[in-house]
């Protein structure tokens, strides 16, 4: 079985930082893309930020020159730095990946989802 599994967030006040991790366990084959998505209350989930397994990022225009996506690919990792955080930065943050899997003979293509981790930021 595959799994992301995600650690950070919190509560901070404006202007201030948080990271989020986000790790896959299970018979990876391989992981391209991995993301991070939000969602506040009664709104869409979207985008925030995207990252190759080459490095190619694209972000959200909301988080462009505060958020930073990264990831370590030995260790099946993706990481959120966000800085400078505001208000409206308050939401549930999913990782997701695109992964594919080997397991009993099979190879399987999959989209997973992190369980999701609150960020809330107060003024």
């Amino acid at each position: 079985q595959v799994q992301l599994v995600e650690s950070g967030g919190g509560l901070v006040q404006a202007g201030g930082s948080l990271s989020l991790s986000c790790a896959a366990a299970g018979s990876i084959v391989s992981i391209d893309p991995m993301g991070w998505y939000r969602q506040a209350p009664g709104k869409q989930r979207e985008l925030v930020a995207v990252i190759t397994r080459g490095g190619s990022t694209n972000y959200a225009d909301s988080v462009k020159g505060r958020f930073t996506i990264s990831r370590d690919n030995a260790k099946n990792t993706v990481y959120l730095q966000m800085n400078s955080l505001k208000p409206e930065d308050t939401a549930v943050y999913y990782c997701n990946a695109a992964v594919v899997s080997h397991s009993g003979g099979y190879y399987r293509a999959l989209e997973l989802w992190g369980q999701g981790t609150q960020v809330t930021v107060f003024s």
